[in-house]
């Protein structure tokens, strides 16, 4: 019995490595690094590419002339490529955490009509299709939805999107979600989750760290499509949802105060 717990759980623990905020503008010097890293350790990370880049902050930062050829060798190379927001600038503001998460805060999407989300989505789509790039997920800027955000997405033949609460991947609505937890990486015991990995803040002693954690846990790295193979809707992903969506919410709570 012991032995078939601990197989259970080991086949139930990994992290899939998510890259936030990926565009032009960004820091190549630590991008080479991690996809040394990545190929040294044979992982498939999923990243998060913004198609129309107008953040300012991110602007600042060195532009790659041939962004997109680099994107597709990412691509064939096994990556995910998912779509980050459009413009990544903030219009919008969930007020007293009325979004669908509850983090509240700057959004892209949140309180703008159906159809102008999904106008904003559609031209974000165009620009990975014109760079002949297959697109099946999506995540939000900071983490903000609302529901017609995912009715947009949805009606664009969008289904999958990397945000959400619980150990396991799970179907909600017509949405498959991927849990993102923490903003540290923080790699836990048992369940499946993402990173988030915002490169283009990262210092040099951040890169290292990330490599222990590569080097210690590279066996337990996952990849999107091996995220997928385990959406789970029983009990104990419900039951893990609801608790660590309390927990998570209270945290946060207390740090704002």
């Amino acid at each position: 019995m012991i032995k078939k717990i601990k197989t259970y759980i080991s086949n139930h623990t990994g992290m899939l490595i998510r890259f936030d905020d990926i565009a032009e503008n960004m820091n190549w010097d630590l991008m080479e690094k991690c996809e040394e890293l990545f190929k040294k350790y044979n992982i498939k990370p999923l990243l998060g590419v913004i198609p129309n880049n107008q953040d300012k902050e991110l602007l600042a930062n060195q532009k790659n002339e041939e962004f997109w050829k680099k994107v597709r060798e990412w691509k064939k190379m096994g990556w995910e490529i998912a779509m980050h927001g459009y413009s990544h600038v903030y219009d919008s503001i969930a007020h007293k955490k009325k979004d669908y998460f509850k983090y509240g805060g700057g959004s892209e999407f949140y309180g703008h009509s159906f159809e102008e989300q999904k106008n904003r989505l559609q031209k974000g789509l165009k620009k990975f299709e014109n760079e002949n790039i297959e697109i099946r997920a999506f995540f939000a800027p900071n983490h903000i939805y609302d529901e017609n955000t995912f009715l947009a997405l949805k009606t664009l033949g969008i289904k999958q999107v990397i945000d959400g609460y619980g150990l396991f991947p799970y179907e909600e609505n017509g949405i498959i979600f991927t849990p993102q937890l923490f903003y540290e990486n923080i790699f836990i015991p048992f369940g499946l989750q993402s990173t988030q990995i915002h490169l283009n803040t990262w210092t040099d002693k951040d890169f290292i760290n990330f490599k222990n954690l590569i080097e210690q846990k590279h066996n337990k790295i996952i990849s999107y499509d091996q995220m997928l193979n385990n959406i789970n809707n029983n009990f104990v992903s419900y039951a893990s949802r609801f608790l660590i969506s309390k927990l998570l919410k209270i945290k946060r709570s207390m740090r704002n105060n």
